[in-house]
C-alpha cells in the first residue's frame, strides 16, 4: 500500500526550515518505522507544460507494508513528537490511500 499527502506550508512556515526538518528528522524519522518499505518527500516545482503554479507545495510518498503495523508505529509517543512537528509546518494536509493496479 501507499500513501500519498499533498500540502503546502503554514503562511509564516519558511520553505528552509520545512526542508532542514524534514531531511533531518522526518525523512529518516519515518524511514525507521518498522512498518515502512520508503519514505519520500517532493518539492513541488511547477505543472507540466504549464508555467501555473501547482496547486501544492509539496507531496510525499510513503509505501507502507500494512496499515494495521502502520498505525500502530505512528501511535506511539515518540512518533507523535515527530507528527506534531509535521502539523506546525503543514497546512491541512490530504493522505490519500491507494493500491497498485
Amino acid at each position: 500500500m501507499r500513501i500519498i499527502c499533498l500540502f503546502n506550508l503554514k503562511p509564516g512556515a519558511s520553505r528552509e526550515g520545512y526542508e532542514a526538518w524534514a531531511r533531518g528528522t522526518d525523512i529518516p524519522g519515518v524511514n525507521a518505522l518498522g512498518s515502512v518499505k520508503a519514505f519520500t518527500v517532493h518539492r513541488a516545482t511547477g505543472l507540466f507544460g504549464s508555467d501555473a503554479v501547482p496547486p501544492y507545495d509539496y507531496i510525499e510518498v510513503i509505501d507502507i507494508n500494512g496499515m494495521d503495523e502502520f498505525v500502530s508505529d505512528v501511535s506511539n509517543a515518540e512518533f507523535q513528537k515527530v507528527a506534531a512537528e509535521f502539523g506546525q509546518f503543514s497546512d491541512n494536509p490530504t493522505f490519500i490511500l491507494t493500491d497498485d493496479l
